[in-house]
């Protein structure tokens, strides 16, 4: 087991003192950068890049080769759980991820079974072997997968969807079905992501992107049960430490409460939550991780050090604060800004850490 040079991001994540606010972003590898769109067009398509271990490798470090990012994140889609289901995953250009047999009937999802990530998703399992072996201690690597609800919202809909008129018909007008489309799916979440962790992943991340879609009541009963009960199924240790698990739900600002109380470690915030609010809800039961808008990266350098300082402020003095984008990075930023960012984080942070004197 190689040492870890810099482990400030899961000391952050266990709320534990770092020297400077650690940072990474959600999509850090991807089509902002030219030597991803490279590496792409060499791969031939996504899917090609994602079910290729070296290839997932090569583009997950690409970031922490251009920037001082205080962790790595698998290179992956979060998809890859039901197109090991047989959905037959593929990508419409300017249409995004869809399926070619979604699960709309009592027998679509009675076919449905627990994946075996070993069998089913080795290229994945590879590709964390592979990172983290290239990564040699540099810093820790992220494993993820989509939350139960978010997956089955692209099951159900067969695709991206405005309004999830299909997936919320099922959950209203045929709630054990959609219950046991979700329970199938959180036994899967559990699975990969502890073939993850043991694979060589030393966080984990579950991206609910579309929790935030459903009702308040809904919420808790479609969405969070079900991350409780991955969280309750996680593998607690590995190595000889602690396996933080990081909850992002994106527009879940008003759920922060009962997603702390889920036995995360972490809280992942997007911008519509002010972060001095969520620390005062939450306490010290988790860190919290955020929040920058993605869209301020288009501003300049100046204004982006202005947000960076604005949202550290936000935070306070103290531990347990993982600076992240609100939401992914987006395809049209220019990578000089992302520096930009990255490099403010760290130089902004380092009076929050200081003990007084």
């Amino acid at each position: 087991m190689t040492p870890l040079k810099n482990d400030r991001f899961l000391r952050a994540l266990m709320r534990q003192p770092v020297d400077m606010t650690p940072v990474w972003m959600m999509r850090q590898a991807g089509r902002y950068l030219p030597e991803y769109r490279a590496s792409r067009a060499e791969a031939g398509d996504f899917m090609a890049l994602c079910t290729n271990p070296e290839r997932a490798c090569e583009v997950t470090l690409q970031p922490l080769d251009r920037y001082p990012l205080d962790a790595a994140i698998l290179f992956s889609d979060i998809l890859t759980i039901p197109d090991a289901m047989g959905l037959g995953l593929y990508f419409e250009a300017g249409e995004g991820p869809r399926f070619r047999k979604p699960v709309r009937t009592e027998e679509d999802i009675n076919q449905l079974s627990v994946i075996n990530p070993q069998q089913d998703l080795p290229y994945v399992i590879n590709a964390v072997s592979t990172i983290r072996r290239e990564l040699n201690g540099r810093v820790p690597l992220i494993g993820f997968s989509g939350s139960p609800w978010t997956l089955a919202t692209y099951m159900v809909e067969g695709g991206s969807s405005k309004d999830f008129a299909r997936c919320k018909t099922m959950a209203y007008n045929q709630p054990e079905l959609m219950h046991q489309l979700l329970d199938t799916l959180a036994k899967s979440v559990i699975v990969y992501l502890n073939a993850q962790i043991e694979a060589g992943a030393q966080a984990v991340q579950i991206f609910d992107t579309w929790g935030g879609a459903l009702s308040h009541s809904a919420y808790r009963e479609l969405s969070l049960q079900y991350m409780n009960q991955i969280v309750d199924g996680l593998l607690k240790q590995h190595e000889g430490r602690p396996v933080p698990v990081i909850l992002f739900t994106k527009g879940g600002g008003q759920w922060l409460s009962d997603i702390a109380n889920s036995g995360c470690h972490a809280v992942g915030l997007d911008w519509t939550t002010h972060i001095g609010d969520a620390r005062s809800q939450v306490g010290d039961r988790v860190a919290l991780q955020g929040n920058m808008d993605p869209a301020i990266l288009r501003a300049s350098p100046q204004r982006i050090r202005e947000e960076v300082s604005a949202i550290l402020s936000q935070f306070g003095s103290g531990n347990g604060h993982i600076f992240n984008l609100g939401h992914g990075i987006t395809p049209d930023i220019d990578p000089e800004h992302a520096g930009v960012f990255v490099d403010a984080v760290h130089e902004l942070s380092v009076k929050y850490h200081q003990k007084p004197s």
